[in-house]
């Protein structure tokens, strides 16, 4: 079998994408990825499935190995990632049930790990976090889909108070998520190319007048769109072109070897 290019990394609730995956354990230098890799195949492309939050939601957003994860995912030949969320709409424009493709995202997490980098100026080019390439192969993928959004990323567990969500609005953000941040990073300073797909599964706190957001609601709004989700991402699967020397993985060229953040990285 061919070593899989392009990788789905499921969010909260998804678990499983391939019919009859081989599993594969990838050992990395920043501990265990959240589950094991499934291999297997969509559409005649080898691709690779990760759940984000490991088997049965084992790990909460803020104790998600996200380099684990970026690294076993490269060392396997993956180039590609689309990494499909939940999140919470903060305009009209996105309520629930809505397909958005995010086009720029704002950090707002703390305390956790950012970067692969430990010595030397590898500064990554983040002012556009996702690729385009990905980004129009998702919105094919999906007609009707929301084009272009900022999504906001905290540090959770807990679900915003109303008057933050109200300040995130305020700004024109369009979502709020608890785990895009810093996946995206590090996915660009390993080179890969990287988009998210998010399902809005709730009004968030500040542009509601009811009881706030609701854990069990937001699950089962997402369970409810999830096999519309995987179609979308097996049609972009298909749509998605083969791995280019894109900007995604061309600014490393210009990086000294010695301080290169995918430095010891072993891509099969």
């Amino acid at each position: 079998m061919s070593s899989p290019t392009l990788a789905v990394i499921g969010g909260s609730g998804f678990y499983s994408f391939l019919d009859e995956p081989r599993e594969v354990e990838v050992d990395t230098p920043y501990g265990a990825p959240s589950a094991p890799l499934a291999l297997g195949s969509v559409g005649g492309r080898e691709v690779a499935f990760l759940p984000r939050h490991g088997a049965g939601h084992a790990f909460p957003p803020h104790r998600i190995n996200y380099r684990a994860n970026l690294w076993a995912l490269a060392s396997l030949g993956v180039r590609q990632v689309l990494a499909p969320c939940a999140v919470g709409g903060l305009q009209e424009t996105t309520p629930p049930g809505a397909l958005v493709v995010p086009d720029q995202l704002v950090d707002r997490t703390s305390g956790r790990v950012q970067t692969f980098v430990e010595s030397g100026a590898a500064h990554a080019p983040f002012a556009d976090p996702y690729c385009p390439t990905l980004r129009s192969a998702l919105l094919d993928a999906a007609p009707g889909a929301v084009d272009g959004g900022t999504m906001v990323v905290i540090e959770g567990p807990r679900f915003s108070t109303r008057a933050e969500s109200r300040s995130y609005a305020a700004q024109g953000w369009s979502l709020v998520n608890m785990t895009g941040h810093p996946e995206a990073v590090l996915a660009r300073e390993l080179g890969l190319c990287y988009a998210t797909v998010a399902l809005v599964t709730d009004l968030d706190a500040g542009v509601e007048t009811g009881g706030g957001v609701d854990q069990a609601a937001v699950f089962a709004s997402f369970a409810a769109h999830l096999e519309r989700l995987k179609g979308v991402l097996a049609d972009a699967v298909a749509r998605a072109p083969l791995p280019a020397a894109d900007g995604c993985v061309a600014w490393l060229d210009a990086v000294d070897p010695r301080h290169r953040p995918d430095r010891g990285l072993t891509r099969d």
